[in-house]
Formats: C-alpha cells, sequence, structure tokens
C-alpha cells in the first residue's frame, strides 16, 4: 500500500470507546506517547480494532495548530 501522507505514527491500541456513531481509538507510540483518533464505529468494527493490537496512525493535515496559556 502506498499512501502520499508523510506521518505515519506506528503503535498499538491501548483504549476503545465505542459510541452510538463514533469510536474514539487511543493509540500508544513506542516511549509512552498517545495519540487520539475517532473514527465510524462502521470503520472499527471493519479493522477489527482490539486493545493491543498493532496498528498505524497516519496523519494527513494541511495545517497543525499550536496554542498557548
Amino acid at each position: 500500500m502506498k499512501i502520499s501522507a508523510r506521518n505515519i505514527l506506528k503503535g498499538k491500541v491501548k483504549n476503545i470507546k465505542s459510541g452510538v456513531v463514533n469510536t474514539e481509538v487511543e493509540v500508544e507510540m513506542p516511549g509512552g506517547m498517545t495519540v487520539v483518533s475517532v473514527i465510524t464505529k462502521e470503520s472499527a468494527e471493519s479493522l477489527g480494532l482490539t486493545n493491543g493490537k498493532e496498528v498505524f496512525a497516519i496523519i494527513k493535515a494541511s495545517n497543525v495548530m499550536i496554542g498557548v496559556d
């Protein structure tokens, strides 16, 4: 598989919170950092996501916002 996104992070599913329509997936990276993604419930089921499963967090964005207090 080839994709255009340049930010591909390999990790393991740490936690899954399923809702009626969407599912929140928490992915733990090596070193302990986490990335959280909200995908459709149908997509989560189709991917067979379970805690501990190795996955890729693929980030494709035209901008990244930074904020401070």
